[in-house]
């Protein structure tokens, strides 16, 4: 395992691309939260890239925001 810049770096990217995607689409934090199933203050964490998300609650994401889950890891994601 790559220890230093590299740790946390994908984590890095599904914070991002959830951020990004929520507000294109328009959500809030609580909105985002509320379609996933999940509470606010996770959403929160997640997009500041505190807490290391399941792949079961990446799913849950990305159907609320209409994407398949492999979209949210890409470093590019549309």
């Amino acid at each position: 395992m790559k220890r230093g810049a590299d740790v946390g770096r994908l984590r890095r990217v599904i914070a991002q691309n959830v951020r990004r995607l929520r507000k294109a689409q328009g959500f809030s934090q609580e909105g985002f939260a509320d379609a996933c199933g999940l509470h606010r203050t996770y959403i929160g964490a997640i997009e500041r890239a505190e807490r290391n998300v399941s792949v079961d609650n990446i799913e849950r994401m990305a159907d609320a925001l209409g994407l398949e889950g492999w979209e949210l890891l890409r470093s590019s994601a549309t």
